[in-house]
């Protein structure tokens, strides 16, 4: 599974400028997401359709995001991961 190319994050630009909305991560390069100096998010195009890598705890979480019901799923769950990274907590039901 390759990272998205620019094409694929033209198509995600929505769902990225609801990524810019959130406080504490800073995008370095297009698509690619980092909290402190961490990596936080990036993104996949697949045949099967687009995925995000979010981190949560100390590893990456891949996301489907290919219907408003997953984008919604992956949004609340991006947030959630961004503010326990702040308190140090892992986010409640993941694993």
């Amino acid at each position: 599974m390759k990272h998205a190319g620019p094409e694929a994050l033209d198509q995600l630009e929505p769902i990225l400028e609801e990524i810019r909305r959130l406080d504490g991560i800073k995008e370095k390069k297009r698509g690619s997401f980092y909290c402190r100096s961490s990596g936080f998010l990036h993104f996949h195009e697949d045949p099967a359709g687009f995925f995000a890598d979010l981190k949560v705890g100390d590893d990456y979480v891949r996301f489907p995001i290919n219907s408003k019901t997953q984008t919604q799923t992956f949004l609340r769950r991006a947030a959630a991961a961004l503010n326990s990274g702040k308190s140090g907590r892992r986010p409640a039901g993941v694993e």
